[in-house]
């Protein structure tokens, strides 16, 4: 189903959208540096279900409805932009996105929530897979659907390893800044401003994929 030049070059073009800084791998990288490498890989884990959530939206044709319908685009791009500028104002207020104070850290259980929520919630990743997946299937190939789940599949499954892989990095880390405070304060105000300048860019977005 899916020829080893196809995959090739599906695989590279995969691999530079996932390293490209974002709020998901940044989040994930937070989390690795504040709570360890379980924290970032649940917080992995949740950006990659989100793709395939909205790899699974794409299939059905319900990216189609954010399309075309102006009503239906807008509500969820101000609920996407809203979740990550909140995410933002959180960070730089209570400075708890990066924090080595027991107390202050998240459940696993709401790290892999919110790793969700930041990729379910932004249209972003959804206009994305409509404009880049089809790109690479061909009705001669099989079933169209079962092609975009299948890559769907195969760049939910690169976003988990690779963020995963940063978060643990990251934790490394942890000893260094524990004995920093100034540096965890200055960390957690750059991630809550990007998490804003995502939100801002979020609202700024267009209905056709990549505007």
């Amino acid at each position: 189903m899916f020829p080893a030049d196809t995959l090739l070059a599906y695989l590279a073009a995969t691999l530079l959208v996932v390293i490209a800084p974002g709020p998901d791998n940044l989040l994930a990288i937070s989390r690795g540096l504040s709570q360890g490498p379980l924290a970032g890989a649940l917080s992995s884990l949740g950006a990659g279900l989100g793709i395939m959530a909205h790899t699974l939206a794409a299939t059905l044709g319900l990216a189609l409805v954010l399309q075309t319908s102006p009503l239906a685009f807008l509500a969820v791009k101000v609920l996407g932009a809203a979740y990550l500028l909140w995410l933002g104002y959180k960070a730089i207020v209570a400075r708890d996105l990066v924090t080595f104070v027991p107390a202050q850290q998240q459940p696993l259980r709401r790290v892999f929530v919110t790793g969700l929520l930041s990729n379910l919630l932004n249209p972003k990743p959804g206009l994305f897979v409509v404009a880049f997946i089809p790109q690479f299937t061909h009705p001669e190939r099989g079933a169209v659907s079962v092609q975009m789940l299948g890559y769907g599949a195969i760049f939910a499954v690169l976003t988990v390893l690779i963020f995963a892989l940063l978060a643990g990095f990251a934790s490394r880390l942890s000893a260094w800044l524990v004995r920093r405070p100034r540096v965890i304060d200055g960390v957690n105000v750059g991630a809550g401003l990007a998490f804003m300048a995502a939100g801002l860019s979020v609202l700024a977005l267009g209905r056709r994929p990549g505007a």
